[in-house]
C-alpha cells in the first residue's frame, strides 16, 4: 500500500496557506497540513483567508489532514481555540497538532479532555505530539497524559527529530494510538543546549537518509501505512516550489529503498 504525503508548514513557512496548497499540488503531494495558530513566542506570519484557501483547495484537489500548532499550557483556555477548530473543520481537516507545555500533569490532561471535546464537535482528532523542550517531553509522559484524559478522539503524534532527541525507546511505542507520522532526518548528534536544539528542528533539519536517525527502525515500530507529513525545514536556501520537490523526492526515495 503506498503511503499518502503531505507537506507540512514548516517545510515552507514562508508561503501563505493558498500558496503552499498550490505548491503541494505541484510537486505531487497527496495532501497539506495547514499552521492556522502560530507556536507560542511567534507570529502569525500569514493571515488565514479561509474562503481562499477553500478556493485553492477546489482548484487544486488538494486536501487538508492536519491543522496547527495547539499549544496546551498552564494559561490555556480550550474555549480560544473554538475560532481555529471551526475553520480546521470547515477546511476538511480531521487531526490537530497539540503540545503538552504544562507541568501539572492533572491540569494538562483536563485541558486535553477539553480539546478533544470541542475538537470532536469538527470531527477532529487531537495529536499529542513529545518535543525535548516542553514538558511532555518525550513518548512515556504523553503516553500517560493520553491516559488520564481518556478521549477515544486522542491520539500521539512522533517527530523523528524530536523522538530521538527525547532518548525515546522503540518498545516504548507499543500501543501507541497514531493517526498521522511526520518525518525527516537529523544529525544524530543531540545538541546540548536548548536554543540549538530549537534552531535545528525549526530551521535546519536534513532529508531522509542524509542524517543519523533509525527511520527505517522507527517505522517498523510503529503502525504499517500511516500517512506521512514531510516536516523538513532546510539550512540551504532554496525556492520554497524546489524545496518541496527535493523533500518529496527524498522522502519517496527513502521509502523505496527501505521497503
Amino acid at each position: 500500500m503506498t503511503r499518502p504525503i503531505g507537506l507540512a508548514a514548516l517545510t515552507v513557512l514562508e508561503l501563505s496557506p493558498s500558496d503552499q496548497i498550490s505548491v503541494a499540488a505541484a510537486a505531487g503531494y497527496d495532501f497539506v497540513g495547514l499552521r492556522l495558530i502560530p507556536p507560542v513566542g511567534q507570529p502569525l506570519v500569514h493571515a488565514i483567508d479561509v474562503p481562499e484557501i477553500e478556493a485553492r483547495l477546489a482548484a487544486t484537489g488538494q486536501r487538508v489532514l492536519d491543522v496547527e500548532v495547539f499549544r496546551l499550557s498552564a494559561e490555556t483556555k480550550v474555549a480560544d481555540f473554538e475560532p481555529a477548530l471551526a475553520d480546521a473543520g470547515r477546511l476538511g481537516a480531521s487531526q490537530l497538532l497539540a503540545h503538552g507545555a504544562d507541568a501539572d500533569g492533572s491540569r494538562l490532561a483536563d485541558n486535553l479532555g477539553r480539546l478533544c471535546d470541542l475538537a470532536g464537535t469538527y470531527g477532529l482528532a487531537v495529536n499529542l505530539e513529545p518535543m525535548p523542550w516542553v514538558d511532555v517531553s518525550n513518548v512515556a509522559l504523553a503516553k500517560r497524559v493520553l491516559a488520564a484524559a481518556g478521549k477515544k478522539n486522542a491520539a500521539m503524534l512522533i517527530d523523528p527529530i524530536h523522538y530521538f532527541r527525547a532518548e525515546n525507546r522503540f518498545e516504548d511505542l507499543r500501543g501507541v494510538a497514531c493517526n498521522y507520522l511526520q518525518f525527516c532526518d537529523a544529525r544524530v548528534e543531540r545538541p546540548a543546549d536548548t536554543k540549538e536544539l530549537i534552531r535545528q528542528a525549526r530551521e535546519d533539519r536534513m532529508l531522509p537518509g542524509e542524517g543519523g536517525l533509525d527511520l527505517a527502525g522507527l517505522m517498523r515500530a510503529l503502525p504499517q501505512n500511516l500517512p506521512i507529513s514531510i516536516e523538513l525545514p532546510l539550512a540551504r536556501k532554496l525556492d520554497p516550489a524546489a524545496r518541496a520537490r527535493l523533500v518529496l523526492d527524498a522522502t519517496r526515495k527513502f521509502l523505496d529503498l527501505s521497503g
